[in-house]
Formats: C-alpha cells, sequence, structure tokens
C-alpha cells in the first residue's frame, strides 16, 4: 500500500493551506451555518412567488417544491443546503412527510439507490430538526 495522496487531496490541503494563510479564522468556517440566516418563507409567500401567481392554472407551490426535491435528489443530493431548505419550504407549503419520502423514493427508479438514500438521510434529518423546534 502507498501513502501517496491524489492529485485532488494535494490540490485540497493546498487550498486549506491558503485559506488560513488569508484569514486564520477560515479554518473554523463552516458554510452551513448560512442556512440558519435564511428563513423558511411562508406558505403565502411561496405561493405568490412559486405558486399560482405564476400561472392561475398553473402548479401550486408545494407541487413545484416537490418537483425541485425530485431534481435535487436527482442530482445526487449533492447541493446539501438548497435541498434542507427546499424540505423546509416543501413541509411550510404544505407537504407531508410522506409526500416528501415518496418523491425522494420514485427518484430511485431514475437516480439510483445511492442518491435515494442520500436525499431520503437529509430529508430525516431536517423533518426531525422541524419537530425539534416545536417541542
Amino acid at each position: 500500500m502507498s501513502d501517496a495522496k491524489t492529485p485532488f487531496e494535494l490540490m485540497m490541503e493546498q487550498a486549506q493551506e491558503m485559506a488560513r494563510a488569508f484569514n486564520p479564522a477560515l479554518t473554523s468556517f463552516d458554510p452551513k451555518s448560512f442556512e440558519s440566516l435564511w428563513p423558511t418563507m411562508t406558505k403565502d409567500a411561496m405561493e405568490m412567488w412559486f405558486g399560482k401567481g405564476i400561472s392561475k392554472n398553473g402548479l401550486d407551490a408545494k407541487t413545484r417544491l416537490l418537483l425541485t426535491l425530485a431534481g435535487l435528489t436527482m442530482q445526487g443530493a449533492q447541493a446539501e443546503t438548497p435541498f434542507r431548505m427546499t424540505v423546509r419550504h416543501a413541509l411550510e407549503a404544505g407537504a407531508t412527510e410522506e409526500e416528501i419520502a415518496e418523491t425522494i423514493a420514485q427518484m430511485s427508479m431514475f437516480a439510483g439507490i445511492p442518491a435515494m438514500s442520500r436525499a431520503m438521510d437529509i430529508a430525516r434529518t431536517v423533518m426531525a430538526e422541524k419537530k425539534d423546534d416545536k417541542t
């Protein structure tokens, strides 16, 4: 076995060293902490901007957000913060936990089990956090 590092690992180490040199505070920087700065929009606001405000006969905000979850799942749920925020907004727009789970599960046929599993894990975490906030 070799302890040689891949070019990507070397590049990441170099980037981290540069970040520490520019600003030592960046060593403890957590991009996920930005998520708490973005509030969950109210259902009425989402409906106005993303729902039937666009087209009277179009999709409502809940359906649009479930479609967005499907798309993010198809991408492997790699963009965790947007995924978490979409789950929060879907719940606020009236989606049930079952509808969110079903939307994600449906994508397993197209995105694969690993993508669906990752998306489901993130969604469960968001839903558990939402329940904790209510207590």
